[in-house]
């Protein structure tokens, strides 16, 4: 470090790898940032977003201090005058419509902020809506809800033990981009060739040849929405043609008989025309399955957001447990972290995940662990009758880009009586908002990954002071969440008990309710003992826990009534007709959802939002390399430029998500001038939905194509 700099140790909490970090600070300024290669988990690996620390921190378009709207604009105002207005007027919806009028959004960002996670639920209970909403329904719902029916908590979600694997099957899924997700496994490269150099297999399932595909043994061009057909002809294989082997959860199981029977007929001949799949590679990859000793399925984003995207989680631990890969090393296991959030002291907050408890008003869709599917937001914002939304908090999100018919929702949200959004940024979302909070940047809180050391392909812990100080006049998450709640009580009338506690929680802050978890928890820790190992503690490879993990009690259900149902909704789907063209996304490494395109140094280059096109589709459109194309959906149509490859199924279009920066009102200066291209979400559809899971159908998006003069030709749909 030069003269005057030091250096500090930290956590990158941008996405699920975790890498580990170290920070060049020199006074308040953030200068440098580099891996950190004594981090047990990640060993020096980074990828580019991690060096954006640095453009975040620095961002003058960045708010450091809380606004609010006025005919005239954004203007600054204090804490307490935004606070004070913000609890009066929820408090005043829900009295004159009731709680349900009120709804909240929870984006992405808020599992990677510790403060969030320990304190936010305090919000969510004291105003007691049943409109709750997350980017889990765009996401990684299907994951939670088949741990839930299988294993018996929605958290309890096995990884792919990556590091000691012989075959692995990724589907849906780009490891080398993401760095896994769902599986935190940063440094995807080394590990992926340390894969191959001890004589293992990595098998690519999607309709693209993505990053990972390119590395991979073999690449499977699956037809986008088929995944769950193609696992049921793989189990209809392993169950006839080989021995059940559920090992030591033998005796701790059911519905092996039910599997069988749900894959009656459901032969690789069967969903051969379905899939796209050749018979005779289906067939091979199920025995292949069943007799490596270490092999595990990695089914992920593109599975989940899919028609048939429950199916396909419930699909592969089946897979996992009759061929002896559950549980086991090279299979599919579950961490054991530090900080528990499943069992007792802490995991009192987080309950194993409730079904149906109550139904969307407008769509009767059910909710599941106290969230409905965001699909239905914009319908019960602009759709009259009791229970109408009329009040909206958006907390670290925006669903104008990350949800389906985006444009809808953002023509829905100006009818707000009052909307809230705590962000750090005037985004396509907030700039609708009636109050704007902003809360420090990442570097300048405590960190610690709740969340993603439960999904960790290796059980480590590590403990993250800020870097440096919040740079504005900014208060943490934590501490918005006590002040609302406060306020609200006061509202509704408080007691001296609920008073003492909200005392009592901000002199413990996030480090004390760690601190307690840790203590509590199998590995027996302490914030004061990771604060003595800066750079993280290794707690060993994973091991088979699954039965101890569970709640006490619960058997292993291999076939859940509410997936056996659903297999008759597949079945009828074998022989429907196909739409010829169909819409997927895709993630890019230089970028994070919708929210990392204000930094320079991860948008500068050529565009990237481009749509990818097979040649022969593209010659169909009589479309050219670098042409404008018109994409048009059943809700909208968009112009991008064409990139034709043939790493595109035919058939199949590409467009990556979490463009759309030119709404106006958005300030996000380089986002606009340099991340130029529509919002993938104006093509989504929320009619399209997977009715077994309720999850959005992002993947797999019935589309047109035309060749389009300019970009202003188009725009999304008016709403319906």
């Amino acid at each position: 470090m030069s003269d005057g700099e030091r250096e500090h140790p930290c956590v990158c909490p941008l996405c699920e790898a975790m890498c580990g970090l170290r920070v060049g600070v020199r006074g308040d300024t953030v200068t440098s940032v580099r891996g950190d290669p004594d981090d047990p988990l990640s060993a020096g690996a980074i990828c580019p977003k991690a060096a954006a620390l640095i453009d975040l921190h620095a961002d003058p378009d960045r708010l450091r201090h809380p606004m609010k709207r006025t005919d005239q604009g954004f203007v600054r105002c204090e804490w307490d005058e935004a606070l004070d207005a913000i609890a009066e007027g929820l408090h005043r919806l829900q009295q004159a419509h009731g709680r349900d009028a009120v709804a909240v959004y929870l984006g992405n960002p808020n599992v990677h902020n510790l403060g969030m996670m320990t304190f936010g639920p305090m919000l969510w209970r004291t105003l007691r809506t049943k409109n709750r909403y997350s980017a889990t329904s765009v996401d990684q719902l299907p994951h939670m809800l088949a741990a839930k029916r299988m294993f018996g908590h929605q958290l309890l979600m096995p990884v792919p033990d990556v590091d000691r694997t012989q075959l692995l099957v990724a589907i849906g899924a780009n490891p080398l981009v993401s760095n896994g997700s769902l599986m935190s496994a940063p440094g995807m490269r080394k590990r992926l060739d340390a894969l191959r150099a001890r004589g293992g297999r990595l098998v690519v399932v999607d309709p693209r040849r993505t990053e990972t595909a390119e590395r991979a043994d073999e690449h499977l061009a699956i037809r986008p929405g088929t995944d769950a057909a193609w696992l049921l002809a793989l189990l209809h294989v392993v169950l006839r043609e080989r021995p059940v082997r559920l090992g030591p959860l033998e005796g701790h199981a059911d519905g092996v008989e039910a599997l069988r029977e749900a894959t009656e007929g459901l032969t690789p001949e069967r969903v051969a025309a379905f899939t796209g799949i050749d018979p005779a590679t289906t067939r091979r990859l199920a025995l292949e399955l069943a007799d490596t000793e270490r092999a595990v399925l990695y089914p992920r984003f593109g599975a989940c957001t899919q028609a048939f995207g429950g199916l396909v989680l419930w699909l592969a631990s089946a897979l996992h447990a009759v061929t002896g890969h559950l549980d086991q090393p090279g299979g599919a296991m579950l961490p054991e972290p530090a900080f528990d959030p499943v069992h007792p002291p802490m995991g009192r907050g987080v309950g194993p995940g409730s079904e149906g408890r109550w139904t969307a008003r407008t769509s009767g869709r059910p909710e599941f662990a106290g969230e409905l599917p965001v699909v239905g937001l914009a319908d019960e914002i602009l759709t009259p009758g009791e229970g109408q939304v009329r009040g909206l908090v958006v907390w670290a999100g925006n669903p104008v880009l990350s949800t389906p018919n985006g444009a809808r929702l953002d023509a829905a949200l100006p009818q707000l009586e009052l909307l809230v959004a705590v962000d750090y940024y005037l985004n396509e979302t907030s700039r609708h908002a009636h109050y704007v909070l902003p809360t420090p940047a990442p570097l300048a809180r405590p960190h610690d990954d709740l969340a993603f050391h439960g999904l960790a392909v290796r059980n480590t812990s590590r403990w993250a002071d800020p870097a440096v100080p919040p740079d504005g006049d900014l208060r943490h998450d934590w501490e918005v969440v006590l002040d609302l709640v406060g306020r609200l009580a006061r509202l509704r009338g408080t007691t001296l008990r609920d008073r003492a506690t909200r005392r009592a929680l901000r002199l413990l802050g996030p480090a004390g309710m760690i601190d307690l978890g840790l203590r509590f928890g199998r590995h027996r820790l302490s914030v004061r003992k990771l604060r003595r190992n800066p750079h993280g503690i290794d707690l060993g490879p994973l091991r088979p826990c699954l039965l101890e993990r569970m709640p006490a009690g619960t058997r292993l259900d291999l076939a859940p009534q509410g997936y056996l149902d659903d297999v008759a909704r597949l079945r009828a789907a074998l022989d429907a007709p196909v739409a010829p063209l169909v819409l997927i996304g895709r993630r890019q490494l230089r970028g994070n959802n919708s929210w990392l395109h204000n930094a320079r140094r991860l948008v500068k280059g050529k565009p990237r939002c481009t749509l990818l096109v097979h040649p022969d589709d593209a010659a169909a459109a009589g479309l050219a390399d670098g042409a404008l194309a018109r994409i048009r959906s059943s809700v909208g149509a968009v112009v991008a430029p064409v990139e034709v490859t043939d790493a595109m199924r035919p058939g199949v279009v590409s467009l990556p998500h979490g463009f759309g920066h030119d709404r106006p009102g958005v300030g996000l200066s380089v986002a606009t001038a340099l991340a130029p291209g529509p919002s993938a979400n104006d093509l989504t559809d929320p009619a399209l939905v997977d009715e077994g899971s309720g999850n959005a159908v992002l993947n797999g998006v019935p589309v047109t194509l035309t060749a389009a003069e300019a970009p202003e030709a188009d725009a999304a749909a008016p709403p319906a």
